[in-house]
């Protein structure tokens, strides 16, 4: 059987093109999104936060009698200002703040009321029961009660371009804001296997995302994600530590195949 360069040149576009394909599709995010949602859905707003031990919160009080919130020991931030906190509630000298730490068994220690029970809460749920009992007690008629969680920290890690914790501000971040934080993933990352750590209840959780597959984020209870959550990116199987043998040898591989071809393309050509 004769081989001619034509064939050769022919076999290695078609493999090639065909690699390319094969690379494309592993490589697009949130394949079937613009089918699905071509029509307007409706989205599910779950993203509120929960009190958790060793979040820290920082409530504030309003009212149009500023006399009324000195017995709060503060006159617009509780636990804030010049004023210091002790007990549980934890200092950041830095801004001059001090924060409500939630302990392990989910209680705060609150100005005049003591030990209240905020583990498990959301923010708006702790806001309507500190406001209604300041209320409900006579302490502020027209008290207006605000709460944040100011420790919403996530980590990324693994194959992606700025891997670390982050801190962010408000409750709704989603899996892939991120991931986009973090710079996004790197060429040789898994973009079909999302690893995502959780703690739900006292226990820890895992969950796997497929960035690929549009249902697989978007339905996920990981999507929108929660403080002390840990992303995980895998590197894919062609795709080493740098340095190591596995590496080295796909390396050098790819560089001789590539040569190979180049010989025996010239050698036919010569024949000819």
């Amino acid at each position: 059987m004769k081989i001619s360069f034509r064939n050769i040149f022919c076999c290695f576009c078609f493999i090639t093109i065909l690699s390319s394909c094969i690379s494309n599709k592993k490589m697009i995010y949130l394949q079937g999104a613009s089918e699905a949602y071509s029509v307007p859905k409706d989205v599910e707003a779950n993203f509120e936060l929960k009190a958790e031990p060793d979040d820290q919160l920082a409530i504030s009080i309003a009212s149009k009698d500023q006399e009324l919130l000195q017995r709060f020991n503060n006159n617009t931030l509780i636990g804030g200002g010049n004023n210091s906190m002790m007990g549980s509630n934890s200092v950041n000298v830095q801004s001059g703040v001090s924060y409500f730490q939630v302990d392990i068994n989910g209680n705060i220690e609150f100005p005049i009321f003591g030990t209240i029970k905020v583990g498990g809460l959301t923010t708006r749920e702790i806001s309507s029961m500190l406001q209604k009992r300041i209320k409900d007690e006579g302490y502020i008629n027209d008290a207006v009660v605000n709460t944040r969680i100011m420790s919403f920290k996530v980590t990324v890690m693994g194959d992606v371009m700025h891997p670390g914790t982050q801190t962010y501000q408000g409750e709704r971040l989603t899996i892939l804001e991120a991931l986009g934080k973090a710079g996004d993933l790197n060429n040789s990352a898994r973009r079909d296997h999302i690893l995502v750590i959780r703690e739900e209840g006292g226990k820890r959780v895992s969950y796997e995302v497929n960035l690929l597959d549009q249902q697989s984020i978007f339905n996920s209870p990981v999507y929108y994600l929660q403080q002390n959550d840990v992303i995980y990116v895998q590197p894919n199987k062609s795709q080493r530590v740098k340095g190591s043998t596995s590496y080295t040898w796909l390396t050098v591989g790819s560089t001789v195949v590539g040569m190979v071809v180049s010989v025996v393309s010239l050698i036919v050509a010569l024949k000819k």
